[in-house]
Formats: C-alpha cells, structure tokens, sequence
C-alpha cells in the first residue's frame, strides 16, 4: 500500500514538472500538454479535455486533463475551453454549451460545462 502512494505521488511529481517544462515563454500557441488533475493550469493555458487514467490515481472522478497555452493568438481568435479554469486575461467567454469531453466532476450533469473564448484585446 505504501509503494503504491509512492509511485502515485512520484508519478504526479513527473507530471508536474512535465507541465511547469512546457510552458516556457518559447512554446507556441495552441500548444497543449496532458497533465494530472491535482496541478494547477498554468497562466494563460486552459482545460480542454478530462479523462481518467491509471496514471493520475483511481477512482470515478476524471483525474487528467489537457490543456492548451492561449498565450499568442491573434484578436478575434475563437478557441472552445473547458469552464474548469478561467478565461486568461484578453479572452472574453461568447458561448456556453455541454461537452462530454469536459466532464470534470464525479457527478456529471448535462449543465454547460465548455465554453467558446474569443481574444479581445
């Protein structure tokens, strides 16, 4: 049992770092990363997919996401984003609808969840 919470918590490191690597000031718009649930997205990126995986634990709650840096598009850029995290700033919400791809939570719904984003300034 202990080895286990060992790898969980070693796997959840690597992952981590994975994300904190690839966000440099030199990564691309549009570029995305898979990471754990339990780490923060990072300014200027959103959530645009949830999953489960072995990877990131167990259980019936979605326990990894996608998410894509936003940082460098154009104005009038239309991206969709899950609304797990917040618009960065510049990003103004101009739609709401459901995804079943941004089911975040244990105890899904049919409530929006995904929004369209639009760069405004």
């Amino acid at each position: 049992m202990i080895r286990t919470r060992y790898a969980i918590a070693l796997a959840t490191m690597a992952v981590t770092a994975l994300a904190v690597t690839a966000s440099p000031a030199s990564a691309a718009p549009g570029d995305t990363v898979n990471m754990c649930a339990s780490a923060l997205t990072p300014d200027g990126w959103v959530d645009v997919q949830w999953w489960n995986s072995a990877g990131c634990g167990s259980g019936f709650t979605p326990n990894m996401k996608q998410i894509k840096d936003l940082r460098g598009y154009p104005v009038g850029t239309q991206v969709n984003a899950c609304a797990s995290t917040w618009p960065p700033a510049g990003w103004t919400i101009t739609n709401t609808y459901y995804s079943s791809g941004c089911r975040y939570s244990a105890v899904p719904s049919f409530n929006p969840n995904t929004w369209t984003l639009k760069r405004t300034s």
